[in-house]
């Protein structure tokens, strides 16, 4: 890195708002993805004029710059695949105003998520959007990648909770849009800015719904001996209009691994259990709660739950959203995926998924958003091995095209990245690409903010480099991938 560059951003930030050592640099050459891709520097702005100032340096030295939030994306979205800033917001972290009587928050990007929704829980508000890592995850981070969650599928995901934001824009210029109003006038920029990916702008302060915490609240714990039975209940419960809070589900490898961890009451012999939850009101959360379950016996349930008080729903959700930290107690390396299917498509997509880890040697295991139709398959692997990691990537990508085969999409809230952008030509046209890069380029005129991300570059995840002990001293090796394109 110019060391004009980094003497100008020491004496902005002071020198412990700057790292640019190599083994402090070791950390941000990560996030929950496989892939590997370090920066030069890594900054902590404390103020959005800070950000400002970055950005005008960024371009005065024509340097690459990428936002960063808790670095939980699992798609390589917050690593400087060329070098470059990192500029992480964990110094901006402040609920700078909540506003009870209109339901509105205006937070820092470094706010984590449930950190929100436990500063408005005594007036009966929480924050909706809930990724499994709402517990680590920030809401600039999920700004970027419009984050999901299990129970977005009744709420929504993040672009349906934002109403305004504060941006620095590639060139420097701060500007703000959208607001506390429910609806702006003229385009919706907010929309279009949300899931970007961190290509378009660096976001500074972000303007949110909060939602009222329902009345009441039913979960239920389907069991059964079948996979096939489980997603068959899902697509009977979506036939029959029944829209629940949330639809998740865990088939018997991953639900073992979960229980030996966690010990959330999940029966080890069972080949799948779906979690399923219904709110609203007591009268209405308890009809549907009855409706669902008797679909699920219908469709061979042996058994039926209902968490008997908070503490069992607690423990249960526990189970679900620390499923990730449970298999990796028993792997070296997992790759989750996120492939989208229409939810009539999971029985199929199912045993495919079961089909193609059969064929490529590798013990896959599930646990997804059903009721939407979001999948995580789970890829056990040993990323030591190169040659078990290009087969992972492999099969990862196997799953994906089927899911484009059955009418779904390549991701459903983890992002392109640099994981998928490879696979972007096998969902969209050429011209649909080239249009979306317009529109990149009309912000980020100069590619200097977040390249590499989103669209094909010829590279992918076969570029990540695996570390390996040869010798006695670790190694690190590039694997090179030709594009699909």
């Amino acid at each position: 890195m110019d060391h004009h560059l980094l003497h100008e951003l020491e004496h902005l930030l002071g020198h412990d708002g700057v790292l640019s050592r190599p083994e402090d640099l070791l950390l941000y050459e990560y996030d929950g993805s496989v892939e590997i891709a370090r920066p030069q520097c890594v900054v902590f702005p404390a103020k959005t004029a800070d950000v400002v100032r970055i950005v005008e340096l960024s371009n005065r030295y024509k340097t690459p710059i990428v936002g960063r939030g808790a670095g939980t994306g699992l798609s390589g979205g917050a690593l400087a695949r060329e070098g470059g800033i990192v500029v992480s917001f964990a110094r901006m972290n402040r609920i700078l105003e909540i506003d009870i009587e209109n339901h509105r928050a205006v937070v820092q990007p470094g706010v984590v998520n449930a950190d929100l929704s436990l500063a408005v829980a005594h007036a009966g508000l929480h924050f909706a959007p809930d990724p499994s890592s709402q517990r680590a995850c920030t809401i600039g981070g999920n700004v970027s990648e419009n984050a999901g969650g299990p129970h977005t599928l009744a709420y929504g995901v993040t672009t349906n909770h934002v109403l305004g934001l504060e941006m620095v824009m590639p060139t420097g210029e701060l500007v703000r849009i959208g607001g506390k109003a429910a609806d702006a006038p003229g385009y919706d920029l907010c929309g279009l800015f949300v899931g970007s990916e961190g290509t378009l702008a660096l976001v500074t302060e972000v303007t949110v719904r909060l939602t009222r915490l329902p009345e009441a609240v039913k979960t239920l714990l389907a069991v059964y001996d079948r996979v096939d039975d489980a997603t068959e209940t899902v697509v009977e419960i979506t036939a029959r209009g029944i829209t629940p809070a949330a639809c998740e589900m865990l088939d018997g490898w991953t639900l073992r691994a979960v229980e030996a961890w966690v010990h959330a009451g999940f029966p080890l012999d069972s080949a799948a259990v779906l979690l399923i939850e219904v709110d609203g009101l007591r009268e209405a959360a308890e009809e549907h709660a009855a409706q669902i379950a008797e679909v699920c016996r219908l469709h061979g349930a042996r058994e039926v739950r209902v968490a008997c008080d908070e503490k069992e729903r607690d423990l249960l959700w526990k189970g679900r959203k620390n499923a990730f930290g449970a298999v990796g107690r028993l792997s070296p390396t997992y790759y989750v995926q996120d492939g989208v299917i229409p939810r009539t498509k999971l029985p199929e997509t199912l045993r495919e998924i079961d089909r193609i880890g059969k064929e490529n040697g590798f013990e896959i295991g599930n646990i997804f958003h059903a009721g939407d139709g979001n999948l995580h398959p789970i890829i056990l692997f040993d990323a030591r091995d190169s040659k078990q990691f290009q087969r992972a990537v492999s099969t990862a990508e196997e799953i994906i095209r089927f899911c484009i085969k059955m009418g779904g999409a390549i991701t459903g809230e983890h992002g392109v990245g640099m994981e998928k952008d490879r696979l972007m030509p096998f969902l969209f046209s050429e011209a649909d690409i080239a249009l979306m890069k317009r529109v990149r380029d009309e912000f980020n005129p100069a590619g200097l903010l977040n390249p590499g991300k989103i669209f094909p570059t010829g590279k992918g995840c076969g570029e990540v480099r695996v570390r390996s002990q040869r010798n006695g001293a670790e190694t690190d090796s590039t694997h090179e991938e030709s594009s699909p394109a």
